[in-house]
């Protein structure tokens, strides 16, 4: 009787033993947790700050003058994504050099900003998108040394490709039509409103 007692014992402990073993190898030596990354892993949401520069060509409503010339600026803005569709807001300011003479008239484009909606699809790092929203600018005329500037406000529309090519950062190259307000000019004795294409290339650090 006293050995099958020890023996049940023994038994009984050598289970509890084994018990514990595999508990420790179901739970304490588990395998690295990993996870299937999705098709569209790259993420566009969250603000984001850049640079551009490109070109602009115009023209002026109730004059044949025809300002071109190069543009640069910043621009600032702020994604949502849901899936692979991403919709934002973002707004730019940029210098222009776009001017033209036409007889006794120069006119000039020195600067004109956007504030405008975005919303696109993604595939994964690659962006198209369309944007359209609210411009703002200077149209500025110059006779006989007199100079008159008026600053107005108008819509744009355009759309663009956008690219992620490092942790980051991504590059852009984007198209937009602009169309300021015509305003009285006292030097010319007409309205003169104007209207423009931009295409530029930027790039984007994304925080």
């Amino acid at each position: 009787m006293k050995r099958f007692v020890v023996g049940a014992a023994a038994l009984v402990a050598a289970g509890w033993t084994a018990s514990a073993e595999a508990a420790d190898m179901s739970y304490g030596q588990r395998a690295p947790y990993t996870v299937n990354q999705p098709l569209n892993a790259y993420s566009w949401a969250g603000p984001y700050l850049g640079a551009n520069l490109g070109y602009e060509w115009g023209s002026v409503s109730n004059n044949p003058a025809k300002p071109a010339g190069f543009v640069g600026g910043v621009q600032a803005g702020y994604n949502f994504q849901n899936g692979p569709w991403v919709f934002g807001v973002e707004g730019d300011i940029q210098a222009a050099g776009a001017d033209d003479t036409f007889a006794p008239w120069k006119f000039s484009n020195p600067w004109f900003g956007t504030l405008r909606g975005r919303a696109g699809y993604a595939f994964s790092n690659i962006l198209f998108y369309g944007t359209a929203g609210l411009a703002f600018g200077e149209l500025r005329a110059q006779t006989f040394g007199w100079t008159e500037s008026h600053t107005t406000a108008g819509w744009t529309i355009g759309a663009g490709a956008e690219v992620g090519f490092a942790p980051n950062w991504s590059a852009k190259l984007e198209y937009l039509y602009i169309d300021l307000s015509s305003s009285q000019f006292a030097i010319t004795g007409v309205s003169n409103g104007y209207s423009a294409s931009v295409v530029r290339a930027g790039v984007n650090y994304h925080f």
